[in-house]
């Protein structure tokens, strides 16, 4: 797993302005290497035309310019588009977004490049052969500006549309899911089943910062724990909240006050959950965009029942996951990890939906369709939770739907699922008799 730097230098590559920067630097960079250029056939000044620079300058300086202000001011907008029809916590993975990074920062640098390029023309610095670099380096950026609006018009069409951003939130979430597929305990080792089987003689370490987990530097954790020779065993996972009274972690070996404070400083605590190390965020952002649809404001259970759908092939895939298996190779031995759990995961995508689509047959018909799936596709790992959020959802279309027929036709579906767990305990409890 990441280390903390590993992690911050990650968030850092993200950020918009550091592209852009670059994409800029790099323009300047290719228009003052002119000054300096290379020896260049004096009869190529004359076949090529080097003199027309100026104005094809002028005109580039002028264009990059307006197209970059409409570039800014449509990412803007989609971003507010996001916020306001999808939710806020989508804008992020926009705002990450490394198509639109592309696009404005070679817009910017085709504009810097044409400024730098007129300023050193105007002060006579670029001699004939100068201008000759000069020409064919802006030839080259009219073609990549000419490739970069193409795609870039094609890209506006879904750029922030409900579809498309939640297409973003899937893929951020199965990749997140990805990762802990890869490393369950984040490296460090499978605790013991229960939190009451951590040993009495354990101490806990709190954070002083208020907050959401949002990255563990498991690595740091092992070093401090080899080093103290203690053992450490995570109680917060990336994603839960802590204050001063829940402890992030319980250490067990001698220590004091200086162990339990090196603990603390690994976890990093911040406003907001992010999807890197947290699958469940992911999960709760699908939930919240189709609480958003199922709203009386936007009416929209379509979207609801696209969100179920992706939320059960998020958790098909997931299904693979065996809790029982450790890391395929555990780097940090004296570190304690717990895994997700599939009932928290239900609870995170699947209980939001069925409370705020309470009154409405479509949605627990699919709600409960997509239980039988899960309990199909491995009724080991989700046979209890499907069973448990069944039951619940049954009991409010008991509650909220009038028609006698349509409370029959969720009956039918729940019935399904139960008579499906029951079937696999049943011949479970066959092969073992």
């Amino acid at each position: 797993m990441m280390a903390r730097w590993q992690w911050l230098l990650l968030l850092f590559s993200r950020k918009l302005w550091l592209r852009v920067t670059l994409f800029g630097l790099a323009g300047v960079a290719t228009a003052v290497a002119g000054i300096f250029a290379p020896h260049v056939p004096e009869t190529w000044t004359i076949t090529i035309g080097a003199k027309a620079i100026d104005g094809i300058l002028n005109v580039l300086a002028s264009s990059m310019l307006a197209v970059t202000v409409f570039s800014v001011s449509t990412m803007v907008a989609a971003y507010g588009a996001a916020t306001n029809n999808v939710t806020p916590r989508a804008t992020r993975l926009l705002m990450e977004d490394n198509t639109s990074k592309n696009v404005l920062g070679t817009f910017i640098g085709s504009f810097l490049f044409s400024l730098v390029g007129i300023i050193a023309l105007s002060t006579e610095l670029y001699s004939d052969q100068g201008r000759v670099v000069l020409l064919v380096a802006t030839i080259g950026l009219i073609a990549l500006i000419a490739v970069t609006i193409l795609r870039w018009v094609d890209y506006l069409a879904r750029f922030g549309r409900l579809g498309e951003t939640i297409e973003r939130v899937e893929e951020a979430t199965w990749k997140a899911m990805k990762t802990r597929l890869r490393y369950p305990h984040l490296g460090g080792r499978r605790p013991m089943v229960h939190a009451g089987d951590v040993p009495k003689s354990a101490l806990p370490a709190f954070s002083e910062t208020i907050g959401y987990v949002q990255h563990v530097d498991v690595p740091a954790l092992e070093d401090c724990a080899k080093k103290s020779r203690v053992q450490v065993f995570i109680t917060a996972l990336p994603g839960v909240f802590t204050d001063p009274v829940r402890p992030v972690a319980m250490v067990v070996g001698p220590q004091d006050d200086d162990i339990r404070k090196a603990v603390a400083k690994a976890f990093t605590i911040g406003a907001e959950r992010t999807f890197d190390q947290d699958p469940r965020f992911g999960l709760c952002v699908l939930a919240e965009i189709a609480s958003r649809a199922l709203s009386p404001a936007v009416n929209d259970p379509g979207t609801a029942i696209d969100v179920i759908g992706r939320a059960v092939r998020l958790l098909a895939k997931w299904g693979s996951f065996d809790d029982s298996r450790t890391d395929a190779k555990i780097d940090c031995p004296h570190v304690w990890v717990p895994a997700i759990e599939v009932s928290d995961m239900f609870d995170d995508v699947f209980a939001p939906i069925a409370r705020d689509g309470a009154g409405m047959v479509e949605i627990h018909l699919r709600l409960q369709k997509a239980f039988l799936a899960l309990v199909g596709v491995d009724r080991a790992a989700f046979g209890v939770a499907a069973t448990r959020h069944s039951e619940a959802a049954l009991a409010r279309a008991e509650a909220e739907l009038k028609l006698e027929p349509e409370r029959h036709a969720v009956r039918e579906v729940a019935a399904k699922i139960t008579a499906r767990v029951s079937g696999e305990t049943k011949d479970r409890e066959h092969r073992i008799s």
